[in-house]
């Protein structure tokens, strides 16, 4: 399904993207709590490359369940994460693939999302549209995403994780958080810069390589995507 990404504003003045024809609108603002709602954490690994530090970020992704607006609405709420053009481009086509894999689903009302950072950041990249995706999919299926077990990679509209860069420095990160799985794209793991089978040795992880969203969401839910 194509679709066409273009800026616009809302009456109130409030910054938005609007993705079509599925009309998935990017809000910044603040809204009430809804009454019900279902909440999943999504741990994100970056690279700041001027000091190769590898930082740990979470995204709370919340879904009130209500009946409008529709078609479904998606809204960054704050957090001490800012996320940069590139972030939001890679959230609004990791929602797009989740709401096309899960055509049972009622799409309607407001997901919002909520950024933390353990350390100040100002990163920017396409390289967490993977785990984006399968948040996103976890939320609108019920499902959760499991302790201990992070991942890194960018997304294509065709559901392939494509390559990144610092992944020593994003592996280590998650190591210092307690995190002993790290999913990182396919031919990855071999790379001869970053002798990463040496690395997870060191500090006791378990690297694993994935192609595609649907392997990487059944490694982190255990679950399937329709």
């Amino acid at each position: 399904m194509s679709a066409t990404i273009f800026p616009s504003l809302c009456r109130t003045g409030s910054r938005l993207l609007c993705l079509l024809p599925l009309c998935i609108c990017l809000v910044f603002t603040h809204l009430r709590p809804a009454a019900a709602e279902s909440v999943v954490e999504v741990p994100m690994l970056a690279a700041i490359q001027s000091n190769q530090l590898g930082v740990f970020e979470v995204l709370l992704l919340r879904w009130d369940h209500q009946p409008t607006p529709s078609p479904i609405m998606l809204q960054w709420q704050g957090g001490n994460v800012k996320p940069g053009q590139t972030n939001l481009g890679s959230m609004v086509l990791a929602l797009q693939y989740a709401l096309e894999h899960t055509p049972t689903v009622n799409h309607t009302g407001t997901i919002s999302v909520i950024g933390i950072a353990y350390a100040a950041t100002g990163t920017d990249g396409p390289s967490a549209g993977g785990v984006m995706t399968v948040g996103f999919a976890a939320l609108l299926k019920g499902e959760q995403i499991r302790r201990g077990i992070a991942m890194t990679g960018t997304i294509s509209k065709d559901g392939t994780i494509g390559p990144v860069g610092g992944i020593p420095d994003k592996i280590r990160a998650a190591a210092r958080e307690g995190y002993r799985t790290i999913l990182i794209p396919q031919g990855q793991r071999d790379d001869p810069h970053w002798n990463l089978p040496r690395l997870a040795f060191e500090l006791n992880v378990d690297i694993k390589e994935v192609s595609t969203v649907d392997e990487a969401y059944h490694l982190m839910t255990g679950g399937t995507l329709d």
